[in-house]
């Protein structure tokens, strides 16, 4: 090597698992689609915190999905199923913001239950690890 050669320079970031947990964490929140993509790469990277924001995720997303299969269900039924359809409103602006509670948890690479559901996803989900 001559002296007018620059040396070679490694890269100065290197993706480390605590950047690849994160990862997972919030790509966990964007859709089912997201989730299925983040568990994918959570397949060839396990980090604690991947695993937990995917139980997490996957608790919301069939929460919000029983709520959308009760609220069609309620259709059929005159008049108290249709108040109590429009009342499920309030399910979803709750179910909205767990998941920002969840993403800021995700983003902060914090592993923070969500309110009300996040224990029980803990346990229901445990196979996720």
């Amino acid at each position: 090597m001559d002296s007018t050669t620059p040396p070679i320079v490694p890269p100065t970031h290197v993706s480390s698992p605590a950047d690849d947990g994160k990862t997972v964490a919030i790509v966990s929140y964007l859709s089912i689609i997201g989730w299925i993509i983040a568990y994918v790469m959570f397949g060839s990277n396990k980090t604690s915190l991947g695993a937990y924001h995917l139980r997490q995720t996957i608790a919301l997303f069939i929460l919000a999905f029983a709520t959308w299969i009760l609220q069609i269900l309620l259709l059929f039924i005159p008049f108290i199923g249709w108040l109590i359809g429009i009342l499920l409103i309030f399910v979803y602006i709750g179910i909205f913001v767990l998941w920002i509670l969840g993403l800021i948890a995700a983003i902060n690479g914090e592993e923070k239950p969500m309110p009300v559901i996040g224990a029980k996803a803990q346990q229901w989900f445990s196979g996720i690890k």
